[in-house]
């Protein structure tokens, strides 16, 4: 794995305990969508233009388990799931 790769799984693991962490310490949704807790509205643009994205390149791409990271965006924020698109999308597509 190169440095980079680790680089974007550290930051996806980061992400995805912020978001644990906070669900886990009684963070309370502010939308009425449900998108990861305490996130506001500029965090749910982020987290839709992160799902546009993962669909238009993976489509191009054809590296569909990059799309595992749209759950991970929906469920834990753009904090896990943009590192974990990015991670996914840099390993070698056989």
């Amino acid at each position: 794995m190169s440095p980079l790769r680790g680089g974007y799984l550290a930051l996806a693991l980061t992400g995805a305990g912020q978001a644990l962490f906070a669900m886990w310490h009684g963070a309370r949704l502010t939308l009425p969508i449900p998108f990861a807790p305490g996130m506001e509205g500029q965090a749910a643009l982020v987290t839709l233009a992160l799902i546009l994205w993962a669909l238009a390149e993976t489509r191009v791409r054809r590296n569909w388990t990059a799309l595992i990271s749209i759950p991970a965006a929906l469920m834990l924020g753009p904090g896990c799931g943009l590192p974990l698109y990015l991670f996914l999308r840099t390993r070698p597509v056989v």
